[in-house]
Protein backbone atom coordinates (compact mmCIF):
# COMPACT_ATOMS: atom_id res chain seq x y z
CA UNK A 1 0.00 0.00 0.00
CA UNK A 2 1.31 3.48 -1.01
CA UNK A 3 1.33 6.23 1.02
CA UNK A 4 -2.06 7.58 -0.55
CA UNK A 5 -3.66 4.30 -0.41
CA UNK A 6 -5.36 2.99 2.58
CA UNK A 7 -7.52 -0.04 3.37
CA UNK A 8 -10.96 0.58 2.34
CA UNK A 9 -13.20 0.75 5.12
CA UNK A 10 -16.15 -1.55 6.34
CA UNK A 11 -18.67 0.10 8.78
CA UNK A 12 -20.50 -3.12 10.55
CA UNK A 13 -23.72 -2.78 12.00
CA UNK A 14 -25.40 -5.36 14.47
CA UNK A 15 -26.42 -5.22 17.73
CA UNK A 16 -25.42 -8.96 18.42
CA UNK A 17 -21.62 -8.65 19.56
CA UNK A 18 -20.81 -12.31 18.43
CA UNK A 19 -21.85 -11.36 14.29
CA UNK A 20 -19.56 -8.67 14.97
CA UNK A 21 -16.61 -10.65 16.69
CA UNK A 22 -16.89 -12.64 14.11
CA UNK A 23 -17.15 -10.34 11.07
CA UNK A 24 -14.84 -8.36 12.24
CA UNK A 25 -12.28 -11.25 12.94
CA UNK A 26 -12.44 -12.14 8.92
CA UNK A 27 -12.20 -8.75 8.03
CA UNK A 28 -9.72 -7.16 9.79
CA UNK A 29 -6.36 -8.11 8.06
CA UNK A 30 -7.60 -6.66 4.72
CA UNK A 31 -10.21 -4.09 5.68
CA UNK A 32 -10.17 -1.01 8.05
CA UNK A 33 -13.26 -1.89 10.44
CA UNK A 34 -15.44 0.76 11.88
CA UNK A 35 -18.34 -0.65 14.65
CA UNK A 36 -22.07 0.21 15.67
CA UNK A 37 -24.25 -1.23 17.75
CA UNK A 38 -27.41 0.27 16.49
CA UNK A 39 -28.66 1.93 14.14
CA UNK A 40 -28.53 5.55 15.50
CA UNK A 41 -24.81 5.11 15.83
CA UNK A 42 -24.41 3.08 12.39
CA UNK A 43 -26.29 6.08 10.58
CA UNK A 44 -23.81 8.97 12.45
CA UNK A 45 -20.36 6.05 11.99
CA UNK A 46 -21.52 6.74 8.06
CA UNK A 47 -20.85 10.47 8.36
CA UNK A 48 -17.37 9.58 9.07
CA UNK A 49 -14.55 11.48 7.44
CA UNK A 50 -13.35 9.13 5.36
CA UNK A 51 -16.61 7.52 5.05
CA UNK A 52 -16.96 3.97 5.20
CA UNK A 53 -16.47 1.93 1.23
CA UNK A 54 -19.21 -0.44 2.57
CA UNK A 55 -21.81 -1.17 4.97
CA UNK A 56 -23.10 -4.67 6.38
CA UNK A 57 -26.05 -4.09 8.53
CA UNK A 58 -27.90 -6.46 10.23
CA UNK A 59 -32.31 -5.73 9.93
CA UNK A 60 -33.16 -7.10 13.44
CA UNK A 61 -32.08 -4.46 16.01
CA UNK A 62 -33.82 -2.63 18.86
CA UNK A 63 -35.21 0.98 18.39
CA UNK A 64 -34.31 1.23 14.66
CA UNK A 65 -34.07 -1.50 12.35
CA UNK A 66 -31.84 -2.04 9.50
CA UNK A 67 -34.61 -1.18 6.87
CA UNK A 68 -35.07 2.24 7.99
CA UNK A 69 -31.37 2.64 8.54
CA UNK A 70 -30.72 1.38 5.02
CA UNK A 71 -33.62 4.02 3.89
CA UNK A 72 -31.94 6.68 5.65
CA UNK A 73 -28.52 6.25 4.11
CA UNK A 74 -29.90 6.24 0.45
CA UNK A 75 -32.48 9.43 0.96
CA UNK A 76 -29.37 11.49 2.51
CA UNK A 77 -27.26 12.96 -0.37
CA UNK A 78 -23.30 12.20 1.94
CA UNK A 79 -24.34 8.63 2.46
CA UNK A 80 -26.51 7.05 -0.87
CA UNK A 81 -23.34 5.64 -3.02
CA UNK A 82 -22.36 3.76 0.24
CA UNK A 83 -23.10 -0.19 -0.84
CA UNK A 84 -25.15 -1.65 2.09
CA UNK A 85 -25.59 -5.63 2.63
CA UNK A 86 -27.91 -6.74 4.70
CA UNK A 87 -26.83 -9.87 6.81
CA UNK A 88 -29.94 -10.82 8.72
CA UNK A 89 -31.77 -14.01 10.41
CA UNK A 90 -34.89 -12.96 8.33
CA UNK A 91 -34.89 -16.23 5.51
CA UNK A 92 -37.96 -15.18 3.89
CA UNK A 93 -37.94 -13.94 0.42
CA UNK A 94 -39.97 -11.17 0.69
CA UNK A 95 -37.80 -10.35 3.41
CA UNK A 96 -34.79 -10.07 1.42
CA UNK A 97 -36.68 -8.11 -1.53
CA UNK A 98 -38.00 -5.39 0.85
CA UNK A 99 -34.15 -5.00 1.51
CA UNK A 100 -33.41 -4.56 -2.27
CA UNK A 101 -36.24 -2.11 -2.37
CA UNK A 102 -34.80 -0.16 0.37
CA UNK A 103 -31.62 0.21 -1.55
CA UNK A 104 -29.48 -2.49 -0.34
CA UNK A 105 -26.92 -4.10 -2.92
CA UNK A 106 -27.08 -7.65 -1.33
CA UNK A 107 -28.50 -9.72 1.19
CA UNK A 108 -26.88 -12.13 3.05
CA UNK A 109 -29.17 -15.07 5.02
CA UNK A 110 -27.98 -15.87 8.68
CA UNK A 111 -26.07 -18.31 9.64
CA UNK A 112 -23.89 -16.99 7.19
CA UNK A 113 -20.84 -18.68 5.45
CA UNK A 114 -17.71 -16.50 5.77
CA UNK A 115 -16.19 -17.13 2.62
CA UNK A 116 -19.76 -16.11 0.82
CA UNK A 117 -19.69 -12.91 2.84
CA UNK A 118 -15.54 -12.57 1.96
CA UNK A 119 -16.81 -13.00 -1.84
CA UNK A 120 -19.55 -10.37 -1.72
CA UNK A 121 -17.44 -7.92 -0.20
CA UNK A 122 -14.93 -8.10 -2.31
CA UNK A 123 -16.97 -7.96 -5.21
CA UNK A 124 -19.64 -5.02 -3.57
CA UNK A 125 -16.20 -3.11 -3.29
CA UNK A 126 -14.50 -3.71 -6.38
CA UNK A 127 -17.81 -2.40 -8.18
CA UNK A 128 -17.54 0.86 -5.87
CA UNK A 129 -14.08 1.38 -6.94
CA UNK A 130 -14.82 1.40 -10.43
CA UNK A 131 -18.41 3.46 -9.92
CA UNK A 132 -15.81 5.95 -7.58
CA UNK A 133 -13.38 6.02 -10.83
CA UNK A 134 -15.62 6.77 -13.51
CA UNK A 135 -17.39 9.66 -11.75
CA UNK A 136 -14.04 11.00 -10.77
CA UNK A 137 -12.76 10.94 -14.74
CA UNK A 138 -16.10 11.90 -15.47
CA UNK A 139 -15.59 14.71 -12.85
CA UNK A 140 -12.35 15.54 -14.73
CA UNK A 141 -13.11 15.53 -18.29
CA UNK A 142 -16.13 18.03 -17.65
CA UNK A 143 -13.93 20.58 -16.20
CA UNK A 144 -11.82 20.38 -19.07
CA UNK A 145 -14.57 20.61 -21.75
CA UNK A 146 -15.60 23.78 -19.54
CA UNK A 147 -11.76 25.06 -19.34
CA UNK A 148 -12.03 24.53 -22.88
CA UNK A 149 -15.35 26.13 -23.78
CA UNK A 150 -14.18 29.27 -21.61
CA UNK A 151 -10.82 29.66 -23.50
CA UNK A 152 -12.88 29.20 -26.80
CA UNK A 153 -15.27 32.05 -26.31
CA UNK A 154 -12.86 34.32 -24.77
CA UNK A 155 -10.36 33.92 -27.57
CA UNK A 156 -13.51 34.27 -30.60
CA UNK A 157 -16.16 36.18 -28.85
CA UNK A 158 -14.01 38.51 -27.50
CA UNK A 159 -13.11 40.27 -30.96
Amino acid sequence: MTTNERKQRILIVDDEPLNIKVLAQHLKDDFEIIIATNGDDGLDRAQLTPQPDLILLDVVMPDRDGYSVCRKLKTTPSTKEIPVIFITAKTDDSDEARGLEFGAVDYIKKPFNISVVMARVKTHLMLKMQRDLIHRLLKEKTTELEEYEREYMRLFHST
